[in-house]
Parts: C-alpha cells; structure tokens; sequence
C-alpha cells in the first residue's frame, strides 16, 4: 500500500544568485499544508523548460516579469504527482491518492469577468502564477488550488502529464488559435524544441499539413517521425519564404512562432500566404522585439496577429485526452530535481531535442508529528 505519511521538510531547488550566475541547488525546507480550499500535491515528475529558464537567470526582468520573494526561489510550473492531503472545502471534489496536475496558472479568483466569461480565465486579475509569484513545481510538495488543479486521467503517466501542463496545452491552444483546418499548411517555427514537438504532434491529429522549420539532422529526424511533411533547416536554406512558397504555392495558411527571437518573429509575416495568421507564442527576453509587419504588408496581405499564452482548465483537459487514447506522446528525456542546471546548460547548447522532465526526489527523512 502506498504511504501518503507527510513529512515535515521537503527538498527543492531553490535559485541562487542572480542573472547568469544563479543556480538551482537542492535545499531542504519545511513542507507547507493546503488550506480548506487546497490540496497537497506529492510531485513524482516536473517538466523544465526556457520559461524556468528566464525566471531563473532573470532573463524576462527586461519584460517585466520576474520571480517575486512570495515564490521562496522556487522554480517550476508544470508538474504531476498525487493528492496525499485534502483541505476542508475540497473533499467533495479530491480525495487522498488522486493523480493531479500544477500548472503555469495555480489559481484564478473564479468570480471576475474573465473567469466567468467561459473563455477568458488566463486574464483573471487575481490569478496566481507558479514560480511567479507562488512557489513552483521544483519541489517535492506543492500547495495547490483545490478548484483549479487538474485531475489527471488514466492513460497518462506522470512523466508524460507534467510537460502536457505547459508545453503540450500551450502548443495545442496555439494550434487551436491559428484557425488552420485540415488539409491548410501550418508553419512550425523551432519544431524540434520542448515546445514544437507537441506543435508538430497536435497539428497533425488536427489534420494539419506540416512545415518544420529547425536546425540539424536529429531535429530533422524527430519532426519527419512526429508527422511533418516537410522540415526546412534554418541553418542551411538561403532563403526560407520561397521555400514555403514552393511548397505551398501561395504560402501557409498560418504560422507558429515559438523560438522568442527576433529572427523569428521578423521571418513569420512572410511564410503566410494572404488572408494568413500568425500565432505570437515565444516571449523574448528583449522588449525591443515587435511581433508584426510593416502597414503595407499587413492591410494589403490582410493578415492576422494572434497571441496565445498556455491553455484554459478545459484546453488542459483536452491536451491530455489525445495522450490518453495515444495520439500525442511527449518526447521526453528524463533527469531528476537535483540536475536543473545540467539541463539548463544544455538547453543554452541547443543540445535537446523534445521535453525535459525531472524526478523528484524520495522523501526526506523526519515524519510530522
């Protein structure tokens, strides 16, 4: 039988110093309780990924997005684990030994406009944001909202849940976003990343035709396997709109713009045919960079500039029901807690292709009294 004992302390991995030189080593600190409308998650696997790694080395202060003392140094938004602890209010909805998920957005206030609008939940002016302004999913034990935790289904692992509640929702909302119907072209820019492999894997059961758009043979490898029908190398290829011309005539009909560059979003507006749409996914570091076109191209190829940030309870929902009935796996490589920053290097390598995730480390020794 599983033991859902509750220790008093908990290992996380806390950031330290600052900008490039911060790390994340393992630190013990004190296991918190869910309140009456929480729970207590025990996290088996945490997704890592380039918004862990802005928080982290402060890459986003530019933007105006930083982690605030409130998060403890805790890193973290897209883990997957086990309700050992239900608060007051929540029995009627969790019970101890339930599989739940933590996502970017912990809470919203669940009476605002926005949340009670049916679609418009991410902009609740109260929410609260993990490894933003509530500790993250870089630990062992995560207090969550009770109302607004996923339930997690059967046919889902954890290893495979955890990056489904950032990456895999916030490819899947884009897709969605990009109004692209089946037999259209879609644009996948940073294909074989954390990010675009999902991209790649939701377009295609949505009956998208696909135009990846990375570097390397292995990228190459992995997009073509996921079910791209054509993979640019943006390394090697001179020119990359008429290569999307010549492949789709006129252009696509939509594309994603995942890598947070300036090269990217000054590339995107010209691989979209007239009419097309491109979806403003990656958050640059630098407040400089300006996702659009001139006002000639825009009024005259009447284009489309949508922004798409992570998913609604419900499009989490949905993003893990193609996984359940196994039409969407993540490509995952696996490490645990204590290596955050072996993999946050070798993200700046560009030496990773799909999902890093993490396995959390067994408990500490120190039962509660």
């Amino acid at each position: 039988m599983t033991d859902f004992s509750i220790p008093k302390f908990q290992n996380a991995a806390m950031r330290t110093g600052e900008g490039d030189d911060a790390r994340a080593p393992l630190k013990k600190i004190d296991v918190d309780l869910p309140g009456p409308d929480e729970v207590l998650v025990k996290i088996n696997w945490t997704g890592l990924c380039s918004s862990d790694d802005a928080l982290i080395h402060g890459g986003w202060h530019g933007v105006g997005v930083d982690m605030q003392p409130e998060t403890k140094g805790i890193a973290g938004h897209q883990g997957a684990g086990v309700v050992v602890s239900v608060g007051d209010n929540m029995h009627h909805k969790w019970k101890v030994g339930d599989r739940a998920g933590v996502k970017w957005v912990r809470s919203i206030c669940g009476m605002c406009e926005f949340c009670t609008n049916g679609t418009d939940e991410l902009h609740c002016p109260n929410q609260k944001i993990s490894a933003v302004t509530v500790p993250g999913t870089f630990q062992q034990y995560v207090v969550a909202d009770g109302n607004y935790t996923t339930r997690l289904p059967e046919g889902v692992e954890d290893e495979e849940a955890g990056p489904i509640m950032c990456a895999g929702v916030t490819a899947y909302t884009a897709c969605k976003r990009s109004s692209v119907r089946p037999g259209q072209w879609i644009v996948v820019q940073g294909a074989g990343g954390g990010l675009g492999q999902f991209a790649v894997q939701y377009a295609k059961v949505m009956g998208m035709r696909i135009i990846a758009i990375d570097r390397g043979d292995q990228k190459r490898e992995l997009c073509q396997r996921l079910g791209a029908e054509e993979f640019i190398d943006r390394t090697l290829s001179e020119d990359i709109p008429a290569e999307v011309k010549r492949i789709t005539k006129y252009g696509a009909q939509a594309v994603l713009v995942l890598p947070p560059s300036k090269e990217a979003y000054a590339l995107a507006p010209n691989l979209v045919r007239p009419g097309g749409t491109v979806v403003v996914v990656g958050l640059p570091h630098d407040e400089s960079v300006i996702a659009g076109a001139t006002p000639k191209q825009m009024v005259l190829d009447r284009l489309n500039f949508v922004g798409s940030v992570t998913g609604t309870l419900k499009d989490v929902d949905e993003a893990l029901d193609f996984t359940a009935r196994g039409l969407v796996h993540p490509i995952l490589t696996k490490g645990t807690l204590a290596e955050v920053d072996k993999y946050l290097e070798l993200m700046h390598q560009g030496q990773l292709a799909g999902r890093v995730v993490l396995k959390v480390a067994q408990n500490m020794n120190g039962k509660r009294s």
